[in-house]
């Protein structure tokens, strides 16, 4: 069991060692704190800095290089979106100084020189002891993770008819460790002893009020209750329609925490695989400086940040082409995603293309899971040869089942997918050999020399005489038919 990080207890009457407290940064908000813990949901607790403060509701660190080491670690996995911060240790009894010498220094520093700061930052040596090996990227925060393997509740995971070796070929365990949700639908399976219910959903994993980790389950649903408060939010007509129309509600709203009743400036979403409302700090924002080859200004920035919507034109595809679309951030996502127009259609195949590059296997191998679904043995050993497989119980971006041909292209190493079978439409499509002489014959007019002379139609595929009747009626020759004079 991983020990939870907590704070010092009150030891009124007890001399208290000198020890050590954190410093934190926020490298978007450039906000210099004063750490006081993480709460269960894996967000940082902080306090301004101030003069009068009881130093017991402050975060106290050994001073030892092993014993820091190890805690921090400890601390570091913990964390939700550790890469938005920089800490800094330093003695309890001068981190109120410190720290307001620090934010007069990040008020006033250039970009070079607050990036300088992170030498004197802690460093961790080890931030991810697991390989991410379904990944090309390389940014921190991809590779950072919240949950080991050893912390996932495996056997409610086999309850559900779900195991490790099934959820890495799945592509859902890198998403998973690292706090978010699956990318995908999963389907799950729950014996209720007189029935066995069989449904899709996405997971995450959640840190319980014990310190154990949990398995939560997003369902599909309908849609959204906009006319219930959501975390003390209420819904405008406008609300409404942006979160249906492009999944975004399109600005920055104050919700209230249930268990805290502390206020979070956040921005809320609509999650187009389960319907689910999710929302988001929008402190922990994360607005990129380029978006395919357009630099964006502060104004521009300030936009994403609020929530709004950003309307860019000439930007550069992976193939070289411009093109233009709206980008927006999103709360379920947690990142800048494109909008490309209100039109549920579209999101609907967007989100089908999203899942098919999901889908496109690694290094040329054919891939187990199409779309949240995984193949059974006999379909993916077709699959994988090339030959067009039938797949049934997909779910759409509205939640509604659909099913559909997939067929793996090994030229392109991707999945094609129809919703009819390609391999009849080629029958269809192209008339066969075998009838050819047949049509040219009896529909055309056209000559067949081994069949010319015969007087009743050729049957199907006929391209030779058929009995001995019509070798006669072949052999004999025919008279040709002079004009009377």
């Amino acid at each position: 069991m991983e020990e939870k990080v907590q704070n010092a207890p009150n030891e009124t009457n007890k001399i208290k060692p000198v020890s050590d407290t954190l410093l934190v940064l926020n490298i978007h908000t450039n906000a210099v704190e004063m750490v006081k813990g993480i709460d269960q949901d894996g967000n940082l607790q902080k306090i301004p800095p101030k003069e009068k403060r009881d130093n017991d509701q402050l975060i106290r660190v050994d001073k030892q290089g092993d014993l820091f080491s190890n805690f921090f670690s400890n601390f570091y996995r913990q964390l939700k979106n550790p890469s938005h911060f920089n800490f800094f240790k330093v003695s309890e009894y001068d981190a109120v100084n410190t720290a307001k010498d620090l934010q007069q220094y990040v008020d006033q520093a250039s970009p070079e020189e607050k990036e300088k700061l992170k030498d004197y930052a802690i460093q961790l040596k080890n931030t991810n002891p697991l390989k991410n090996q379904n990944t090309m990227e390389n940014n921190t925060e991809t590779q950072e993770y919240r949950f080991q393997p050893e912390q996932i509740d495996w056997k409610t995971m086999e309850k559900f008819g779900l195991n490790k070796e099934k959820l890495e070929k799945m592509n859902a365990m890198d998403p998973l460790l690292r706090g978010f949700k699956t990318n995908n639908l999963i389907p799950i399976t729950i014996n209720l002893g007189t029935a066995v219910s069989k449904m899709d959903v996405r997971l995450s994993l959640q840190t319980a009020d014990n310190g154990e980790v949990a398995v939560n389950l997003h369902g599909i649903r309908k849609e959204p209750n906009y006319n219930l408060k959501f975390l003390g939010h209420e819904f405008t007509d406008e609300d409404k329609k942006n979160l249906k129309e492009s999944g975004n509600m399109g600005r920055v709203v104050d919700l209230v925490n249930p268990k805290t009743d502390e206020i979070i400036p956040s921005v809320i979403s609509r999650d187009r695989l389960t319907n689910e409302l999710v929302a988001y700090r929008a402190e922990y924002m994360k607005i990129p400086d380029e978006i395919k080859g357009i630099k964006l200004d502060d104004h521009q920035k300030q936009t994403l940040l609020e929530g709004k919507p950003l309307y860019l034109e000439g930007m550069t595809s992976k193939k070289g082409e411009l093109f233009d679309a709206t980008v927006q951030f999103n709360a379920d996502k947690r990142y800048v995603e494109f909008i490309f127009n209100n039109n549920q259609n579209q999101q609907q195949t967007q989100q089908q293309s999203q899942s098919t590059l999901q889908n496109q296997s690694k290094g040329g191998e054919a891939p187990r899971v199409f779309r949240g679904k995984e193949l059974d043995d006999a379909q993916y050993d077709k699959f994988k040869a090339g030959q067009t497989v039938y797949v049934d119980g997909l779910v759409d971006g509205k939640g509604k089942a659909y099913q559909g041909y997939i067929t793996f292209n090994k030229e392109t190493s991707k999945t094609d997918f129809s919703f009819t079978n390609p391999n009849k439409l080629k029958e269809k499509a192209q008339t066969s050999e075998d009838h050819k002489t047949q049509k040219a014959v009896n529909s055309d007019g056209k000559t067949n020399e081994a069949t010319k002379n015969l007087k009743e139609p050729l049957d199907s595929k006929q391209q030779q005489p058929a009995n001995k009747q019509q070798e006669a009626q072949q052999k004999k020759p025919v008279r040709s038919k002079g004009r009377k004079m």
